[in-house]
């Protein structure tokens, strides 16, 4: 089982908190039973997250070999110039070393997305922008420390596409099952185990239809 998931902000991609108070996670929208994540979302970033029962898949995906590209819609604050979105091609160095060269484009802001709540901070005097960045890693903040190392630090970011699956059709909060991919041979080899799923054999199209909304009844 594979699942799309439209996280919302400030959601733990996690079932559980120990925290006190508990900040809101995964247990609030219904998701099946035995899904975990397939890679992580910042708690203070939105869009769109895996989720499956397959162990093999939860390590592919987050898995550097995997390769798929994750594309990012994120405002930020200041006019992106033609200086700072070639440092975001060529790649930018971070304490924990330099980046692999990232897609970048200026983007009008998109109106399919709601209001953030709470509403994004503007200054009158600073301008902002949104761009679309499209990296193949998964660093810790990553996107939100390399727009910061350009001078364009972020004021929202929502995750629109990993590999073939989007967010296309999902409000926040709202989640679909769409069909697993196959394993990649290379990662078959390194030990990770073939996905042997009904699912899995049907191709990775995302279907339309089965959208669960969002619901507090645990999962």
């Amino acid at each position: 089982m594979l699942i799309a998931f439209h996280k919302p902000m400030n959601v733990l991609c996690q079932f559980t908190d120990r925290s006190v108070p508990p900040r809101p996670t995964l247990a609030g929208f219904g998701l099946p039973k035995g899904v975990y994540a397939a890679g992580r979302l910042d708690f203070d970033s939105e869009g769109l997250l895996l989720l499956t029962d397959d162990g093999a898949l939860v390590a592919a995906i987050g898995s550097p070999k995997f390769d798929w590209p994750k594309a990012y819609l994120v405002q930020v604050e200041g006019s992106p110039g033609d200086e700072a979105l070639q440092r975001l091609r060529d790649g930018v160095v971070l304490n924990d070393g330099p980046t692999k060269p990232a897609e970048v484009a200026i983007i009008d802001a998109p109106a399919w997305l709601p209001p953030r709540e709470p509403p994004v901070r503007v200054r009158q005097t600073v301008p902002d922008a949104w761009l679309r960045l499209v990296i193949r890693e998964g660093r810790n903040r990553q996107v939100r420390r390399m727009t910061a190392a350009v001078g364009l630090p972020t004021l929202r970011l929502v995750r629109d596409t990993i590999g073939p699956y989007t967010l296309a059709g999902l409000a926040a909060g709202e989640w679909r099952e769409v069909p697993a991919p196959d394993l990649p041979a290379r990662l078959r080899r390194s030990g990770a185990p073939r996905a042997a799923t009904q699912s899995s054999r049907a191709g990775v199209a995302a279907r339309p239809g089965l959208i669960r909304p969002w619901k507090r009844d645990g999962r």
